[in-house]
């Protein structure tokens, strides 16, 4: 039987080498006889395909079993598809290695190896399908939004209309901003609905003041949930939160459209 031990020189005190494909020598051992010859690995010089050319030359000296520090996951397949037996992790010298393996020590380090390998399958079994849960859950409670969402879209197109909005909205900044606060801090309901009414109004010709201002107090000013908050929070803590939160992003809104702005002008 023929064990083949990756070296970084030619006879048996050589140190093994920690990569099989770019390993400088093969050194081709006869369990049987005790006779061994080093043999130069043609993949050494670390091009393209080195990890194939040192399988192919271990394959045509009929070894059963490699040694070696570390062999890719590709490369040992090779190998195994070919009845080759691949122990890894493995340093110290040609000779001490084959004693060791003599003596069976690698071997049942190689068992180690196949049940730690099977055990990390079986976590990572385990894991795909906490994850998979995890995933089916986050969409089913996704799924309500999602469709109030083209519920939303398809109401808003059917009894908004332009007329309507341009009745509302004026067309001078603050104005528009002041109504799409108003607008956003009696509304209620999840808070990518109001980028989908932001989306449709911007369609519908109005301004980008209006609508940031509908957004930001969508999320920060509550009157529909006002009764609740006082109830929670107490009344003049709910009331001034709602009333410096409508106030100061207000504000916010109008100076995040005038730094856009400012930042597309300068980009065209």
């Amino acid at each position: 039987m023929k064990i083949a031990i990756t070296a970084d020189g030619a006879d048996l005190e050589a140190k093994v080498a920690q990569k099989f494909g770019i390993s400088k020598y093969l050194v081709i051992i006869d369990l049987d006889s005790g006779d061994f010859e080093a043999v130069p690995n043609p993949g050494a010089s670390a091009q393209r395909g080195a990890g194939i050319q040192a399988v192919m030359l271990t394959i045509s000296k009929d070894v059963k079993t490699v040694l070696t520090g570390w062999c890719s996951p590709a490369v040992r397949h090779q190998l195994a598809t070919n009845g080759i037996e691949v122990i890894s992790g493995l340093s110290g010298t040609v000779r001490e290695l084959v004693e060791k393996y003599r003596k069976g020590d690698l071997q049942k380090q190689a068992e180690a190896e196949v049940e730690s390998a099977a055990r990390r399958r079986r976590i990572d079994r385990g894991t795909l399908l906490q994850a998979a849960e995890s995933s089916a859950r986050q969409f089913a409670s996704l799924l309500p939004i999602l469709i109030s969402v083209i519920l939303l879209i398809g109401l808003f197109n059917a009894f908004v209309s332009k007329e309507l909005i341009a009745s509302i909205l004026s067309g001078t900044p603050v104005l528009d901003t002041l109504w799409g606060a108003c607008f956003g801090s009696i509304v209620a309901g999840n808070p990518i609905n109001s980028y989908v009414i932001g989306g449709e109004l911007l369609k519908h010709d109005v301004s980008l003041f209006a609508v940031t201002a509908l957004i930001i107090t969508w999320v920060t000013v509550g009157l529909v949930q006002l009764p609740a908050e006082i109830a929670a929070l107490g009344r003049k803590f709910a009331l001034v939160r709602n009333a410096i939160s409508f106030v100061l992003f207000t504000g916010v809104a109008v100076l995040i459209v005038v730094v856009f702005n400012l930042i597309m002008g300068y980009l065209c």
